[in-house]
């Protein structure tokens, strides 16, 4: 390759680079509802969008919903109750809980915009008081706005990566980074979920100890072999356990 060549791609490079810094500045805002700040790339009414649109797919992923009606409504219910009284109820999004047919996997998540789900197969295992610590987490990832972050972080990673490679044979090694990153917020996000799930348990009057013994449930779902918690990107319930313990310490009088 010429020299003049070889500047010129180290020119665009940077300038891509430069682009991707200054582009995830300008996108910091403050989380009104954690007091974190965040980049996001995306307003509430694109994160809501997002999750109507993905949640029939989502549910077809995991055999549908479950098709008992009561059992459904005994969900809403309690998804309901912690909404209603909790900072939940202030925020711009749509809350949905769905009870998912799936009878195999232990598993529960959230959309963004407030499309919750809960696998038949956790559901099962819970009392009431743990069916709320589980739909409270998942309410805590979507005001915590966790997806949008992940994708406002991805497109990030993308625009640096192509900078990098531009400008040098360094594409793989920034996208290792990237993905450390997300693995490291992830964890982040499971943990920030966890104390907002304790404090909507207590403000909705349900015993956020029971939150515990959600972890216990996940933590012998795992079985023996569970996976290391440096290489997930969900802390190990033990760790989550005694940061419970804290966020309980914290918010208890808030009931």
């Amino acid at each position: 390759m010429r020299r003049g060549s070889w500047k010129i791609r180290i020119f665009i490079g940077l300038a891509i680079v430069a682009f991707a810094f200054i582009q995830k500045c300008s996108n910091k805002e403050e989380n009104p509802y954690t007091g974190r700040s965040q980049h996001i790339n995306m307003t509430a009414e694109q994160e809501i969008a997002i999750g109507i649109q993905s949640a029939p797919e989502i549910a077809q992923q995991h055999g549908g919903l479950y098709p008992d009606e009561r059992l459904q409504a005994f969900v809403d219910n309690v998804g309901r109750k912690l909404v209603n009284n909790t900072i939940a109820r202030e925020t711009p999004y749509k809350y949905d809980f769905h009870l998912l047919a799936d009878d195999q996997t232990i598993n529960a998540f959230a959309l963004p915009g407030g499309q919750c789900f809960i696998t038949y197969a956790l559901f099962s295992q819970l009392s009431e008081a743990q069916l709320a610590g589980v739909l409270g987490h998942e309410i805590g990832h979507v005001i915590g706005r966790h997806s949008a972050e992940r994708i406002a972080d991805s497109n990030f990673w993308q625009t640096l990566t192509m900078g990098a490679s531009v400008g040098a044979d360094m594409g793989n090694v920034v996208g290792s980074i990237g993905q450390n990153t997300l693995l490291t917020n992830g964890r982040g996000d499971e943990l920030e979920s966890d104390e907002l799930g304790v404090l909507f348990m207590i403000q909705a009057g349900y015993d956020p100890y029971e939150m515990i013994k959600v972890m216990e449930i996940l933590k012998a779902a795992g079985g023996p072999n569970r996976v290391p918690e440096f290489q997930s990107t969900h802390p190990d319930p033990e760790n989550r356990i005694q940061k419970i313990k804290e966020a309980i310490e914290k918010y208890k009088g808030q009931g």
